[in-house]
C-alpha cells in the first residue's frame, strides 16, 4: 500500500469521505507513526509502505477513533527537541510546560545537580540532561510505571549525556534524601478531586489520576515540595515549580511565609497566565 492510499483509506475510518479535519488527523498519524515531518505524508503519496508498517499505522487510528487522545493513540510526544514514548501510565507532556526547562537552566548554578520531582514520562529531566548545564540529573516519581516509561526515554539522548540521568523511585522529596541540590523542579499534580467533573474527558479519563489530583484543595503536592525543599537545596539553590494559575497566588503566599526562601515570584507561560512558581533558598 502507498502512503496516498493509506492516507485515504484512514480519512475514511476516521470521519468519512471528504471531511477535512479527518484528512488531516490521518495525515498526522501517518507521520507520527514514521517518525516524520507533519506534512511529509501528503508530499510523499506515492511511497510503498510494508505491511507490517500499514498495520501499525491501521492500529493507531483505530485507537484515535476510539477516543483516546492522539498522543496514546501514536505512541508518543513531543516535548522539546525530544521525542518521548507514553502512554496511559504518564501524563502527556504540554507545550506549556517547555518553558519551565528554560527557567531552571537560567536561574540554577552551572554544574552541580538538579532534581526533577514527578518525571513522569522523563520530559522535563531528559530536556534539562540534554540542554541544561548539570553533572547531574535525577528523576523521581512514586509509580514505578511511570519511571519504566521514563528509562525507555533516555534513549532519545545521546550517550554521553545518558550517563548524568538517574532516577529514583519514592514520593516527591522523599528519594532525594542525603542529597545536595542546586536546582529543584517540579510539575506535580495540582487539580482538586472536587475538580474532575470539571476536566476534558480527554485527561479526566485516561491520563493517570496519580499525576492529577492533589487532594481537597489541589494543594498537597506543592504544600509537600515548598516545605521540603529548603532542607535539600544548597544556598541559593533555585526551586521551580509549575503550578495551576488559579492556585499561583496561594502557592506564592505559602512561599513567601517561609523564611528560608530569599526571593519568591511568579512568572507567566506564553499564554500570558501565571504558570511558574520560582523561589532561591537563603544563604544561611
Amino acid at each position: 500500500m502507498t502512503v496516498g492510499e493509506l492516507l485515504d483509506s484512514l480519512s475514511l475510518d476516521l470521519a468519512g469521505p471528504g471531511v477535512p479535519p479527518a484528512r488531516a488527523e490521518a495525515r498526522d498519524v501517518i507521520a507520527a507513526v514514521l517518525d516524520r515531518q507533519r506534512f511529509w505524508p501528503t508530499a510523499n503519496a506515492s511511497v510503498g509502505l510494508d505491511a507490517p508498517v500499514v498495520a501499525a499505522i491501521q492500529a493507531a487510528a483505530s485507537r484515535l477513533s476510539e477516543g483516546m487522545p492522539f498522543q496514546y493513540a501514536v505512541g508518543q510526544a513531543s516535548f522539546r527537541h525530544l521525542t518521548l514514548k507514553v502512554d496511559r501510565r504518564v501524563l502527556i507532556p504540554r507545550p506549556e510546560t517547555e518553558l519551565i526547562v528554560d527557567i531552571v537552566a537560567g536561574l540554577a548554578p552551572r554544574g552541580g545537580t538538579v532534581a526533577d520531582v514527578g518525571t513522569g514520562s522523563g520530559a522535563i529531566a531528559l530536556a534539562l540532561a540534554a540542554e541544561g548545564p548539570f553533572d547531574r540529573v535525577i528523576a523521581t516519581d512514586i509509580s514505578a510505571d511511570a519511571l519504566g516509561v521514563a528509562r525507555d526515554n533516555l534513549a532519545t539522548l545521546s550517550e554521553a549525556r545518558r550517563a548524568v540521568v538517574e532516577f529514583r523511585l519514592g514520593d516527591l522529596l522523599e528519594p532525594l534524601a542525603g542529597v545536595r541540590l542546586g536546582a529543584i523542579v517540579s510539575n506535580p499534580p495540582y487539580i482538586s478531586t472536587a475538580e474532575a467533573g470539571d476536566l476534558p474527558a480527554l485527561v479526566r479519563d485516561w491520563e493517570p489520576h496519580l499525576a492529577l489530583f492533589s487532594g481537597y484543595d489541589g494543594m498537597d503536592a506543592i504544600r509537600a515540595i515548598l516545605r521540603g525543599a529548603p532542607a535539600l537545596l544548597d544556598g541559593g539553590g533555585v526551586l521551580v515549580l509549575e503550578v495551576d494559575s488559579n492556585r499561583a497566588g496561594l502557592a506564592r503566599e505559602m512561599a513567601e511565609t517561609d523564611a528560608r526562601w530569599r526571593t519568591v515570584a511568579l512568572q507567566r507561560d506564553l499564554t500570558g497566565r501565571e504558570r511558574f512558581l520560582v523561589a532561591r533558598r537563603k544563604e544561611s
